[in-house]
């Protein structure tokens, strides 16, 4: 009986050690999954838009970009009209690497687009900034 407990300790502990060592960088590697998972959504939750209006001519909605809070990188081919109701300081990317920076102030009407180029919008002030944005549509054929 006790050389079968000396071969099963033997045998059992080794195997639990090797378990553990084998399942730790397993736990580290989902650890840091979950921590990007975070990030990004909280990133998300930095710019949020709010579709308003629609019908077959015109999209109107409503973009807050919280602090670090940042646009989709895409081609905005279509002409637009923005009105700032909160100002503050944002950054605009170009997909050729190209950055302008822009400060916006409340009350600012301007016209945009169409847009050839992909790019995004951030703000890196430290106020939110809230534009409405109301955008034609292709007409239909």
């Amino acid at each position: 009986m006790k050389r079968f407990i000396r071969l099963l300790v033997s045998v059992v502990v080794p195997a639990f050690v090797l378990v553990g060592v084998g399942a730790n960088p397993a736990m580290a590697q989902e650890k840091a999954k979950a921590e990007a998972k975070e990030k990004a959504k909280a990133a998300a939750g930095n710019y949020q838009l709010k579709k308003l209006f629609e019908n077959d001519k015109v999209v109107a909605t409503e973009n807050l970009f919280k602090p670090g809070g940042e646009s989709e990188n895409r081609v905005r081919n279509y002409f637009r009209v923005v009105r700032v109701l909160r100002g503050g300081t944002t950054e605009r990317t170009w997909a050729d690497g190209k950055k302008e920076v822009r400060h916006p102030k409340a009350g600012d009407v301007y016209a945009e687009g169409p847009d050839t180029m992909a790019f995004k919008t951030k703000n890196i002030g430290k106020t939110d900034v809230v534009i409405y944005v109301v955008r034609l549509k292709e007409p239909k054929k």
